[in-house]
């Protein structure tokens, strides 16, 4: 309905916005929805009125004259404050769908509506319900596999508009030549899919809200499976799907946000450092923000916000635990016997840095000059010797416990059978004859010529000197300019005898 100044509100009104609204001039082009599909028109406006958002208009669209309802204007001085410039209306058209934005820009506003224009399209509006349910009877009996939605006829009575669904391509001519017949008018018959059906016949949605379709979204664009896997928390067909019973659009419009949160988020079965200890992602919640850890040192399952989390490589440590391994002094370690006097590292530096030395065991000094001490390390503290440099009284225990153990009464006495035995002396070997040469075998042979043969038998009694063995033994060695043997066996002095 027109937009008229009424009594009360003008009172209120202030003085300066008076002046303010009588500067204003009237719009050129207005920005219009009409239609039962809510199509979107700039037309020219050409009315000495000031008209604003709500106001109803009679156009003349690419359809016939129809009713539709004013949005916008899109000139600065339009009578609104709410008014765009037609740049800022051509951007909102490319980021909404481009091309497949229903917008029109051919029409213009004929006048503003009257209530006679309004109460006639009421009436038009009171039959869409018959006129469907007869063109559903008439498709039924010619056996066509479509189901009529909806009829829409304007306010010119110029064309009749027929929405309805099916799965395949239908021959509906047949259809279209009775209903211009029977309704005596042009008669236009669209195929639409299930969401355009649940714009025109829906009205609210299970969030309370009119549905998106039928309220401002004008492109419906398919929305796919992974958006319900990433925003909800179940698949549940009655929870995630809309009147149509497709996917809801709103899954489509919120996935760049869901995308950013997502982001944030760290991956599963990463190790992240958290303030009750070192643990790895088991889940995580986009809305909440927050991340479920298990922790390494507990076997317990915390919930973390996502700012209360610092990543870490696989063996890497945290900040705090790296600073306060670097501050904290490590555990004396326990004494043990000192290093061997070879292995131990010299003291560097001047002379006259190292720590002097105090008087020896032996009454001489510690001065670098002085004599060598000896080596078994008595100069050295007792502290720093080697085992095996410390006095037999210094040395410690070694069958002995830490407890200083009573007097030898209660220990039993070693039995005779446990005594250690004496070494067993073996008796020596013969000695093993020398390698013989050249030499001595051809001396061998002629002391077998000489005692007649090696077969001639035992030695004649009477006979001076020593047996054959001893006198070869002799020749060898007197020809090689060696001691001879003795009359008691070899090696036992020169020989003087004869030979």
């Amino acid at each position: 309905m027109p937009i008229f100044p009424l009594p009360q509100f003008e009172a209120d009104l202030a003085e300066q916005d008076k002046e303010l609204y009588a500067k204003m001039k009237p719009p050129t082009t207005v920005v219009v929805r009409f239609g039962v599909m809510l199509m979107i028109g700039e037309f020219t406006y050409h009315e000495q009125s000031k008209p604003g958002c709500g106001t109803k208009f009679v156009v003349r669209s690419h359809r016939g004259t129809e009713l539709g309802e004013m949005l916008t204007s899109t000139c600065p001085n339009s009578g609104c404050g709410k008014s765009v410039s037609r740049k800022e209306m051509l951007e909102y058209i490319d980021n909404s769908g481009g091309k497949d934005y229903p917008y029109f820009g051919q029409g213009k506003v004929l006048r503003i509506a009257t209530i006679e224009d309004m109460a006639k399209q009421a009436a038009l509006d009171g039959q869409r319900v018959q006129m469907t349910k007869q063109a559903r009877a008439i498709a039924e009996r010619m056996n066509l596999p479509m189901k009529v939605v909806d009829a829409e006829q304007i306010l010119g009575a110029e064309r009749i508009t027929f929405y309805f669904v099916s799965e395949d391509r239908v021959d509906f001519r047949e259809l279209a030549e009775e209903l211009a017949y029977v309704h005596n008018a042009r008669i236009d018959l669209r195929h639409v899919g299930a969401r355009d059906e649940a714009r025109i016949t829906a009205d609210y949605e299970k969030c309370g809200q009119h549905c998106c379709c039928k309220q401002f979204l004008k492109v419906l664009k398919p929305v796919s499976m992974k958006n319900a896997k990433i925003q909800k928390a179940t698949l549940d067909p009655l929870k995630i799907s809309g009147r149509c019973g497709r996917l809801m659009c709103c899954l489509r419009y919120e996935e760049s946000t869901y995308d950013d949160l997502r982001a944030r988020l760290p991956k599963k079965k990463q190790r992240v450092d958290t303030p009750h200890g070192v643990g790895w992602v088991v889940d995580s919640q986009i809305l909440t923000q927050l991340v479920l850890v298990q922790l390494e040192e507990v076997p317990e399952q915390v919930a973390v916000p996502v700012e209360d989390i610092t990543l870490l490589a696989p063996g890497e440590k945290p900040a705090k635990r790296v600073a306060e391994d670097t501050e904290a002094p490590g555990p004396a370690a326990p004494p043990g016997p000192a290093a061997p006097r070879g292995d131990r590292p010299r003291p560097s530096g001047p002379p006259a840095s190292r720590p002097p030395q105090g008087p020896r065991p032996d009454g001489r000094d510690g001065e670098r000059g002085g004599p060598r001490s000896d080596r078994s390390g008595s100069d050295r503290p007792p502290q720093d010797r080697a085992p095996q440099d410390r006095p037999p009284q210094e040395r410690p225990p070694q069958d002995r416990p830490p407890q200083e153990r009573p007097a030898n009464q209660d220990r039993p006495a070693r039995p005779e059978a446990q005594a250690p035995k004496p070494p067993q002396v073996q008796p020596p070997r013969p000695p093993v004859g020398e390698p013989k040469d050249e030499l001595d075998e051809i001396m061998d042979a002629m002391d077998a010529l000489d005692s007649g043969g090696p077969d001639s038998g035992p030695e004649q009694p009477g006979t001076p000197g020593a047996p054959d063995g001893q006198r070869k033994r002799r020749r060898r060695r007197r020809r090689r300019g060696g001691a001879g043997d003795g009359p008691g066996g070899e090696g036992s002095g020169p020989q003087t005898g004869p030979s």
